[in-house]
């Protein structure tokens, strides 16, 4: 165990707001070790920004972790040439040229479909009416598991991710976690001998091109849909959220005076959707006062990280016009999200504009306020609105 010093939590109160507990962690002790979630966590942004390139020191490879042990041993959870070979092998699906030539198109007839078929009868939970098919969807399509439902894309995401960030070693969780994997599998051997035969620039069919392991395969085809799924689903709900609640910058992004790129990357600061990344200590290290051993588990808290007021005036302010550069929602090392330019399409150049182009006065209930939730993975549980015809 790392000699930080001990920082309580109520468990709940974090899921259901862990900002104000992450800003006095900041304040009061920016390395410190929840007990109740059994880690060390790391608050700043400078630590996580400098630790995570050190990967001989905060090694994402973590053979007891519970993504290794429930979803397989993916590019994630390596370091070094391991990791570097699968993500060089996955490039050609998610390259961001593949993205502009290939995916983008595909995006925006999905976004196009979904939206025909929207009718604004009452009120319409718009994560289940839009941003959860629309993500499923496109995920189908990248992944190459267009075989699958897209409610089973997203109830087996969100098994996945409810199972490894189950630190609290709730056993239902951990089933809804085997079910969805297994699931997975399936879909995957139905879609080999087709992608076999035909291949495309699937994730699934760029993979089977090379001489990866057939279980690498399939632990980088659920890592891509257990991250896949759930961040642009709750970037795209929270977006939208976001700007329905400040009106003036709902203005600056429709009017072009703000690109909505720049509108997406400032909702995923304030609002990371993966909220935090976990490390194993691979040999003794010390960062100021603080001593840690190996071995032991370390929660890089990117959602902490892009609030830090050292570095974001006013940080718990949504905001489009500022420069959110210093953001590592998509992570600051080698193990950069892989899917970003894909992701990055789907919500700031198909969807946002898609939305706010479509749905003519859009607006939130307003004795209907949505729900939000989650730390390790954050984002609104519903949307409730409605527009004119």
């Amino acid at each position: 165990m790392s000699t930080a010093p001990h920082f309580d939590i109520d468990v709940p109160a974090f899921w259901q707001d862990p900002y104000p507990t992450l800003a006095r962690m900041r304040k009061q002790a920016p390395i410190a070790f929840v007990p109740q979630l059994g880690s060390t966590l790391l608050c700043n942004r400078d630590d996580i920004f400098v630790s995570e390139k050190q990967i001989d020191v905060f090694s994402s490879h973590q053979p007891e972790g519970l993504m290794n042990r429930l979803m397989g041993h993916n590019m994630m959870r390596k370091d070094g040439d391991a990791h570097m070979n699968e993500r060089k092998a996955i490039f050609p699906a998610v390259s961001p040229k593949t993205v502009r030539s290939h995916w983008t198109a595909q995006f925006e007839q999905h976004a196009a479909r979904i939206l025909d078929e929207l009718k604004p009868d009452g009120v319409v939970d718009f994560v289940q009416a839009f941003a959860l098919p629309f993500s499923a969807q496109c995920l189908k399509s990248i992944t190459g598991l267009t075989n699958m439902r897209f409610q089973d894309m997203n109830a087996w995401s969100q098994g996945m991710i409810d199972g490894i960030a189950n630190y609290v070693g709730d056993p239902a969780i951990e089933a809804r976690c085997h079910a969805a994997t297994s699931g997975i599998d399936a879909a995957i051997d139905d879609m080999v001998p087709r992608l076999r035969k035909t291949p495309d620039l699937s994730l699934l069919g760029v993979m089977l091109q090379t001489d990866m392991p057939m279980e690498s395969v399939r632990a980088n085809i659920k890592l891509a849909i257990s991250g896949g799924q759930n961040e642009p689903r709750d970037a795209i709900a929270g977006t939208v959220w976001a700007l329905l609640t400040h009106r003036d910058q709902l203005t600056l992004a429709t009017s072009g005076a703000v690109p909505w790129l720049q509108v997406f990357e400032e909702y995923a600061r304030w609002i990371s959707p993966i909220g935090m990344s976990p490390r194993r200590i691979a040999k003794p290290w010390t960062i100021r006062d603080v001593a840690f051993e190996t071995n032991e588990r370390v929660f890089l808290m990117f959602g902490s990280a892009n609030r830090d007021e050292k570095h974001f005036d006013r940080s718990d302010a949504f905001d489009v016009r500022r420069d959110a550069s210093k953001s590592i929602a998509f992570g600051a090392g080698p193990h950069f999200c892989a899917g970003a330019w894909a992701s990055r399409a789907m919500v700031a150049d198909v969807a946002l504009p898609a939305i706010f182009n479509r749905l003519k006065k859009l607006r939130l209930i307003e004795d209907k306020p949505p729900r939000i939730g989650g730390w390790a993975f954050r984002g609104l549980l519903d949307l409730p609105v409605t527009w004119d015809v």
